[in-house]
């Protein structure tokens, strides 16, 4: 190293872009920054002053399809766009010449450590330049064995099992991708490269022994830390603000060709074809996805992405089969319904007479004005659905087990099983910020970090401040709404029941104040939550920030957690209140409960789960619909306008760097929104899931277009993404165990406290017979006369009583109460005290029960399978043998020859017989 211990690196803070153009963002840290410089194997400092080399400027060969510099030999590892200040109008070049000189030095930089660098002018923009970089051997090989890449170091000699189902491989081929076009990556055991003993590794072919997806990966490590100006003893470095200072415009990666044409290059492996063919393409939507493919191109952290969607939608399969069951057991069911039948039966239910539900405006109305309703309730509120809520409390667990299988299998073909925290670097934002010192509890050695102990804490408490603060946004919400339903619930009944109770329209068979209440109140919710989502994205960035997390895994871990509590809330609160809160506490007709000055919501005659099944159905719907838009139709869009905006030469004629440099950014957070979208879906999946057993047919259709369109996304409208390692889902995946754990009990309490399965059962098997019934067997016959209580209209206080009496002297409402004249009228009935005892055993016979075989299967399942721990001990052993046992030979050498080097010397010496003997 030239520099002195003095010498500082920063990134840039916001007092340097003071001559920037009026619309680069100015979203940078406000105060000044350094940070001692970090160890680069090959960093060179250029002196202040210096002469900067040049770099190289060529034409363009008329080469569209070319990878490579124009000598055909260096292959293009990253791509800088940048606009040549020279050739901006007169009153802005002189803002220019700062950036200018930032970008000279900063490509000198990169120079100086090793890289070469070609640039070529624009074809369609001659403002426009672009910049090829490209690595060479040795340069490769250093920062291989900084990022601790493993490569092969011999072919996998173990065994592969056949696989049980072979004799179904006639059918199953199909099914997967062709392996003409898209043949089995060999398997290699693989070891961490290392430069002083690259001979041992299984080189064939230098120039495609480090994929493209490595070669990019390492090209941007060395973008991200090098300088781009000195002052002083100050360096500023990074690539990642000069794209924010606008002295660059664009940094990417090469996509290898176009996505539905083949390359005419020879050296092209048109691997972006065959993935679009084979992955992207909707008519491969029946195809296993190309994994291995996928992960080749984009990296390990594109890869199990696809990986764990492709598995969980595979999953989602069985579910939604048992799902669709459930929901046409119901629907057949539904006719014969025998308290079904009593709803609808004029005169049973056209008999029954039920209290107002709301005070003055509203008139007593008829039970059978619910019989289409109440029909509906049965699709979804029957025995199957039990069956199915326990069923998916298990299919959880199968499913996180057998994908800790899956992805331990990924790990280790993906390379990935030893992925050490020390192995990820530093993020450049964290390292600007680096200037307080402490003893690095591990190593004991002296390091450099943003904060004090105390800075932490007060940086992690105004994070933990704002997000509860946003949780309470969302509570405030909650309640605006219900204020709304409960407002506007009078105004529905006031119109729809305003009618001869011996008359029934047929549009009010079907809709309710009750529907149209949930209907309207589901879709303003709908918006709110859409609203928040965007306003708190923004907040929960800018709280990641300023948290300052040391690698990019940690910066996405903590923006997952503080994510994922909000989404919570916000998606499934009013799911929670529908299921758990609305109903539960109206009192009775002559002492209601007030929520404020309006009389608390009370269920349809029929219970709450009707109205949970509208709600989870609009989110759900709505979320996919607005996805899709947002991800998909909107970058359409962007590159459309972009292709009209900009009409040139036909693509063919165009290089490949600038057919790229067309297409969309992808996001640095672009994965994480396609996680926490279906980690959502998820929870929709499994905690509501009682509710509405068609759930998971509709996650799978969802997910069968997803993966689709997101392939069809990244490959077609999107730069490459600049690949990334990762060893499994990070945060995510204990953010499904705990969903799969608060959904055993969210499912076993909504069948005993929203659904009406727990007190026809009591009916059933205690109160249809002797003592408390008067039927000889048991039945469901009577359970709708036994479900109301009577209501004396006389009691009606003067603020409820309704304006239309109607000569009614009483009426029914929906509990379990003594009737008028009783010596504890209006007091709960022995009828009440047997459901609530019923509704809490069967909440703890079904969880331990489920809880317990969760346990087991847990227990049962090994995490890892047997065939890959066997691999994983063979490949250490090679590694061992190969690279440890190597370097003792070496020392082992370099003694004997020090040794006899030391014989000759000391061979005319006079030593004693004891000496002698010792040396010879």
């Amino acid at each position: 190293m030239n520099t002195g211990e003095n010498d500082i690196l920063e990134m840039e803070s916001v007092g340097d872009t003071d001559e920037f153009d009026g619309d680069v963002r100015l979203d940078m840290i406000d105060e000044e920054v350094v940070y001692p410089e970090e160890f680069l194997p090959t960093y060179h400092t250029i002196k202040e002053g210096s002469k900067l080399l040049k770099t190289q400027l060529a034409e363009f060969n008329n080469r569209p399809d070319s990878l490579f510099f124009n000598d055909g030999i260096r292959r293009i590892d990253f791509i800088l766009v940048y606009e040549d200040e020279d050739k901006k109008e007169f009153d802005k070049r002189h803002m220019s010449q700062r950036r200018k000189r930032r970008r000279e030095f900063f490509e000198a930089s990169l120079m100086s450590m090793g890289l070469e660098l070609e640039a070529t002018k624009s074809v369609l923009d001659d403002k426009l330049m672009f910049v090829k970089v490209h690595m060479p051997w040795d340069v490769l090989c250093t920062y291989a064995e900084v990022l601790h890449i493993k490569v092969p170091i011999q072919p996998n000699d173990l065994s592969s099992r056949t696989s049980p189902w072979h004799f179904l491989s006639c059918i199953t081929k199909h099914f997967y991708p062709s392996e003409k076009l898209i043949s089995k990556e060999a398997e290699y055991f693989t070891a961490p490269f290392e430069k002083a003993q690259e001979e041992f590794f299984y080189i064939k072919d230098k120039d495609l022994f480090f994929t493209p997806a490595m070669r990019s990966r390492m090209a941007y490590y060395i973008l991200s830390r090098a300088p781009y100006e000195l002052r002083g003893n100050i360096k500023k470095f990074g690539i990642n603000k000069l794209l924010d200072g606008g002295v660059y415009k664009a940094a990417y990666p090469l996509h290898d060709c176009r996505f539905n044409v083949k390359s005419k290059d020879d050296a092209c492996p048109n691997e972006r074809f065959l993935l679009y063919n084979e992955w992207a393409h909707p008519k491969s939507f029946y195809k296993m996805q190309p994994l291995d493919l996928i992960r080749k191109y984009y990296g390990e952290k594109i890869g199990i992405y696809f990986a764990w969607l492709g598995f969980y939608t595979y999953m989602l399969a069985l579910a939604a089969v048992v799902g669709l069951g459930c929901f046409i057991y119901g629907y057949k069911t539904q006719e014969t319904s025998t308290w079904s039948k009593e709803v609808c039966d004029p005169e049973i239910g056209g008999q029954i007479v039920m209290c107002p539900q709301c005070d003055k405006f509203c008139n007593y109305w008829r039970l059978n004005s619910t019989c289409e309703a109440s029909k509906k309730l049965c699709i979804f509120d029957n025995f199957g659905t039990l069956v199915f809520a326990v069923f998916m409390s298990i299919w959880v667990t199968l499913f996180l087990e057998f994908w800790k299988r899956y992805q331990a299998r990924l790990e280790y073909e993906w390379d990935t099983v030893e992925f050490l925290e020390q192995e990820e670097p530093l993020r450049p934002e964290y390292e600007a910020k680096c200037i307080y010192e402490r003893k690095n509890p591990i190593t004991g050695m002296k390091e450099k970090v943003p904060y004090t102990a105390c800075g932490r804490c007060v940086r992690v408490s105004i994070g933990i401040g704002t997000v509860l603060f946003w949780i309470l946004l969302i509570v405030a919400s909650i309640v605006a709404v219900m204020v709304y339903r409960l407002a506007v619930f009078f105004a529905f009944s006031t119109s729809l029941r305003n009618q001869d109770l011996k008359t029934l329209e047929p549009l009010k068979e079907y809709v309710t104040p009750q529907m149209a209440t949930t209907v309207t109140a589901s879709l303003i919710n709908f918006v709110i939550i859409m609203i928040l989502n965007i306003l708190y994205e923004r907040v929960a960035i800018w709280i990641t920030n300023f948290e300052l997390p040391r690698t990019k895994t940690d910066y996405e871990n903590s923006l997952t957690l503080k994510m994922f509590l909000f989404q919570f809330v916000n998606y499934y609160s009013s799911c929670f209140y529908i299921a758990f809160a609305k109903g539960k506490s109206v009192g009775y007709p002559g002492n209601p409960v007030y929520l404020g000055r309006y009389r608390n919501e009370e269920c349809d005659p029929g219970g709450c789960l009707f109205e949970l099944t509208t709600q989870l159905s609009i989110i759900m719907g709505g979320k996919a619909i607005w996805n899709n838009i947002q991800e998909v139709l909107l970058p359409w869009v962007k590159n459309l306008i972009l292709r009209h905006c900009k009409r040139g030469d036909a693509e063919s004629t165009i290089p490949r760097w600038e057919q790229d440099y067309r297409l969309q950014p992808f996001s640095n957070l672009g994965l994480f929104y396609e996680y926490l979208e279906m980690v959502i879906q998820f929870g929709f999946v499994t905690l509501f899931v009682a509710s509405f057993p068609l759930a998971p047919a509709l996650a799978l259709v969802n997910n069968l277009f997803e993966i689709r369109v997101d392939a069809w996304k990244i490959l077609t409208q999107f730069r490459r993404i600049v690949p990334e390692k990762a060893q499994d889902i990070g945060a995510w995946q204990p953010i499904l165990q705990g969903i799969t754990i608060l959904a055993v009990a969210t499912n076993a309490m909504i069948m005993a406290f929203t659904s009406d399965m727990i007190p026809r059962l009591v009916y059933y098997w205690s109160f249809s017979v002797y003592p408390y019934g008067g039927h000889a067997n048991h039945t469901m016959q009577g359970y709708i006369n036994s479900s109301l209580s009577i209501f004396n209209t006389s009691d009606f206080t003067e603020d409820s009583m309704p304006q239309e009496s109607y000569n009614i002297t009483t009426c029914r409402y929906r509990d379990f109460r003594y009737p008028p004249g009783h010596p504890r009228q209006y007091e709960y009935n022995v009828y009440y005290w047997h459901v609530i005892a019923a509704k809490m055993a069967f909440i703890i016979v079904v969880e331990h029960i489920v809880y317990f075989t969760k346990f087991i299967l847990s227990y049962v399942i090994p995490d890892v399978p047997y065939s890959v721990k066997e691999q994983i001990k063979r490949e250490k052993y090679l590694t061992q043998k190969i690279l440890h046992e190597t370097n003792l030979k070496l020392v082992t050498k370099h003694m004997k020859a020090a040794i006899h080097v030391f014989k000759i010397k000391t061979r005319n010496l006079k030593l004693s017989p004891k000496t002698h003997s010792i040396l010879y």
